[in-house]
């Protein structure tokens, strides 16, 4: 081997033990801003996770979060969307769920359901009870024509969302009946 594939190795190898340090690093950071927030001291967790949130997806959708709500800090639905737009797009189910939620309740400007659905439909695909109840609203009603009105398909998210204990759900399932088949996870929709 020659000494520049030896030397490039060698860099390799230490950059890769830079990133796992880093990566623990990120993780104590991000599990300081829980201490603080579970402490009540809610403004020093949301100093802490905007110090992360572009390296941390969960630190993203948690200031998108605190935002949201005022929690901590001046309530801003304009930069809450924005944070949460941004954990959407990098995949955070969790922060797709919210942003959608967030679309069809209008609270950054008017509700916009056509821009929630494909949020929706990838975060309920992850099993995320509260997409999975807001799509099956949406199937419920046919909403705006955005989805087609389908009982069955509104039925079978419920009992999805249902079976991660969401109350609501479960109510829901018992006012339009079970799905035809056990209910299974609809990847695409």
């Amino acid at each position: 081997m020659s000494a520049r594939r030896i030397a490039v190795l060698c860099l390799c190898l230490c950059l890769a033990g830079c990133a796992a340090e880093n990566g623990q690093q990120l993780a104590n950071t991000f599990d300081s801003g829980v201490a603080a927030y579970d402490a009540g001291d809610h403004a020093k967790a949301y100093a802490i996770w905007s110090a992360i949130a572009d390296q941390d997806l969960a630190a993203q959708r948690n200031v998108a979060m605190m935002l949201r709500k005022g929690d901590g800090v001046a309530k801003d639905p304009a930069a809450a969307e924005d944070m949460y737009r941004r954990a959407a797009e990098a995949g955070l189910p969790t922060a797709q769920a919210d942003l959608a939620d967030m679309l069809l309740k209008g609270e950054a400007g008017p509700p916009n359901p056509k821009a929630a659905l494909p949020l929706l439909v990838a975060a309920a695909a992850a099993n995320h009870p509260v997409a999975q109840y807001e799509l099956a609203q949406m199937y419920e009603s046919g909403q705006d024509g955005l989805v087609p009105q389908n009982l069955e398909t509104a039925r079978r998210l419920y009992a999805e969302a249902a079976g991660h204990g969401m109350k609501e759900a479960a109510d829901k399932v018992r006012q339009l009946g079970p799905p035809a088949a056990p209910p299974t996870p609809v990847v695409g929709r």
